[in-house]
């Protein structure tokens, strides 16, 4: 245990700390380095994968482990996986039913020790579609030909964006059996479902992080996925342009993501 963790701050990315254009500001990177510098650890919790995280945050020096993929993985300072958590033989299941709804979901998984994400790329509808061109670049890009190739290796997350109708009877049959969000993307308004193994939320994360590190939390967050994360703080703050839901949880309500508010807030009260 670090003694000097006495509070962790964790923030959301998108809607919180990030900015509406998907990037830090330079006055919000100087704020949380200067607090890293002074051993008061800042960190993310996100839907996003690490190196989606490290492309958006550049610059930002965060000390503290980082939670990605809605709490799929725990990822330390040093870069190693710290916890993870995959569907292990459900996935295969997982995957059909959700071929027989006649979705065709993004499959991330280990294959042969490499991260991947999956995908039949004739079978995409345009949500998906513009999600994958904005990481057709990425390493961990790996379109497949068929079926039969979607569900190769370790599968720990399943993104599906398609109509409302479709993803919302599929949340259904799954909220109870996994872990779900089911939400409106905030950048191309598409519907998401994010499928992820029972029990792994942004908030079983942060209960690791408080067992393994003896810290309390306060969090930072805009969204639905955050309300459990929100639970789990010892305080909470949900920026000005939050869902309703969270904001009537919160400890507080600060600034929009587009002000800095969160590093404002941190600036005056980290200590």
């Amino acid at each position: 245990m670090n003694s000097y963790m006495k509070t962790v701050y964790i923030t959301d990315l998108d809607g919180t700390l990030l900015r509406n254009d998907q990037t830090v500001s330079q006055y919000t990177r100087s704020v949380i380095n200067g607090l890293t510098a002074r051993n008061i650890p800042v960190t993310f919790a996100t839907a996003r994968s690490l190196e989606t995280a490290s492309i958006v945050t550049a610059g930002v020096e965060f000390g503290a482990p980082r939670i990605i993929y809605n709490g799929a993985f725990i990822i330390g300072t040093d870069g190693r996986i710290v916890a993870s958590n995959s569907f292990g033989s459900d996935g295969k299941s997982i995957a059909n039913e959700l071929l027989r709804a006649d979705v065709y979901p993004i499959v991330y998984s280990v294959r042969n020790g490499a991260e991947k994400f999956s995908f039949i790329p004739e079978r995409l509808g345009s949500g998906a579609a513009a999600f994958i061109e904005t990481r057709k670049d990425c390493g961990r890009c790996n379109p497949v030909i068929g079926e039969s190739d979607l569900c190769v290796g370790d599968i720990f997350y399943f993104l599906c964006i398609d109509d409302i109708e479709k993803i919302s009877s599929l949340h259904d049959r799954f909220k109870n059996d996994y872990s779900c969000v089911y939400s409106v993307n905030m950048y191309h308004k598409n519907m998401w479902l994010e499928i992820m193994p029972k029990g792994v939320t942004k908030a079983s994360a942060i209960a690791y992080l408080k067992e393994m590190l003896g810290c309390r939390i306060v969090a930072f967050g805009d969204g639905k996925n955050d309300i459990e994360m929100f639970k789990a703080a010892d305080e909470c703050f949900a920026t000005e342009n939050a869902v309703p839901e969270l904001k009537a949880i919160a400890t507080g309500v600060i600034g929009r993501n587009e002000d800095d508010a969160v590093a404002k807030w941190l600036e005056r009260n980290a200590k």
